[in-house]
């Protein structure tokens, strides 16, 4: 019998850091249970080279991602929508085709880090490890 994997939609303002990775870690994580897209409110129309490095350098394919607005989601049905940028939560989102369960989780931007590259690194890291720890949670 086969289930069909929970469709999950990642939000933040940008698209370019927190929900770039958290979509690539829920895809990975997930092992198939878990399909995952992210997008933005305002798109950054880019994706920070910070997000993809992290990715790589912790073992996990990042995949082709390009920041997007989530009016290009909106036709599509999610069961789970999960906002991880204060901004984005305030925001008020479209509605969502497939009435999707909501969750926030408030992570620190670390494309907001000024200062030396390492520190740059360490932001990174600790979004990821942030991340991957909510993303353990809600898959376990």
């Amino acid at each position: 019998m086969s289930v069909e994997p929970i469709n999950v939609l990642v939000l933040c303002t940008g698209n370019s850091c927190r929900s770039i990775m958290a979509e690539a870690l829920i895809n990975h994580m997930g092992e198939g249970r878990y399909r995952a897209w992210s997008a933005g409110s305002h798109p950054a129309g880019y994706v920070h080279p910070g997000s993809v490095s992290t990715l790589k350098r912790h073992g996990f394919d990042p995949g082709q991602p390009y920041s997007k607005s989530w009016d290009d989601m909106i036709l599509q049905p999610f069961d789970l929508v999960i906002t991880v940028c204060d901004q984005a939560a305030e925001e008020a989102c479209p509605i969502f085709s497939g009435q999707p369960r909501t969750l926030h989780w408030s992570i620190p931007d670390p494309a907001r880090v000024k200062g030396t590259e390492e520190e740059s690194n360490a932001a990174f890291d600790q979004t990821f490890f942030l991340l991957k720890a909510r993303i353990e949670g809600l898959i376990s």
